[in-house]
């Protein structure tokens, strides 16, 4: 699983953006989540062709379905409270198509980082190759996510809704690339160009409702996956329950 670590083509900016976060901290806070517009918080391949089999990652931990064409994944989750110490860390959680087996990734979600002793919340969407976009919507830990990417023909719709709040945010973008050949409901130590980056002490993330394709995700045999780094575990994904509800729970940074 080596192969789905996530990474985006670092720049000067991005460079910049992580030596100021290990240097200045508070630089999260004058930021806020633009911050991961950044190539330092892409959530794209750095292999994207690789495929998942062994049911280790050093940066997913969820459910993978692959090998077929899927056309829709679906869930929902509570945004999780991460609790932060002195060191920088992140973590996502989202849903998408692609990533696992083939050379492109459409997906959205939300974040949950830490800078300087303080949790920062935001959300997203991507298609890859193109650099991740924040949405500007308040994120608060508690809020109720439901996230669905589709696609119909090369057109790709993304949906984040923030149930609690009452926002939702629709985005429709063209792929010709896309294979629509993989289903995914992760969650992630993003990553930069040195590697995975710590992962955010978020608890247990608990996904409901996983379904690709309309159907449960458990109907398509998916790839149970937990995070770990050598023979550290840094966050273990519980079975399905209905073959749709499952929890990721934080171990280690």
């Amino acid at each position: 699983m080596s192969a789905t670590i996530r990474i985006t083509a670092v720049s000067a900016v991005a460079a910049a953006v992580l030596s100021a976060l290990a240097t200045a901290p508070s630089a999260v806070a004058s930021a806020g989540s633009a911050i991961r517009q950044t190539p330092v918080a892409g959530h794209v391949l750095v292999a994207p062709g690789a495929r998942i089999t062994h049911s280790t990652s050093s940066n997913w931990s969820g459910y993978a379905a692959s090998g077929g064409t899927f056309t829709s994944v679906s869930a929902s989750w509570v945004q999780p409270t991460v609790h932060c110490g002195s060191a920088t860390t992140y973590s996502s959680f989202w849903v998408g198509i692609d990533g696992d087996g083939s050379n492109s990734v459409e997906q959205t979600g939300t974040e949950a980082d830490c800078s300087g002793g303080q949790a920062y919340y935001s959300s997203w969407y991507e298609m890859y190759p193109a650099y991740p976009v924040n949405y500007s919507n308040t994120v608060s830990p508690g809020d109720h996510f439901t996230a669905t990417v589709s696609v119909s023909g090369s057109t790709f719709t993304l949906t984040l809704s923030d149930t609690t709040r009452g926002w939702t945010k629709t985005t429709k973008k063209n792929s010709s690339t896309a294979q629509d050949y993989s289903a995914e409901i992760i969650a992630e130590a993003p990553s930069s160009s040195t590697g995975v980056l710590p992962l955010s002490n978020f608890g247990t993330a608990s996904f409901t409702g996983s379904t690709a394709n309309g159907q449960p995700i458990g109907n398509f045999s998916p790839d149970k996956i937990n995070m770990a780094s050598g023979s550290t575990t840094k966050a273990t994904t519980s079975s399905l329950s209905s073959g749709e509800n499952f929890s990721v729970t934080w171990n280690h940074s």
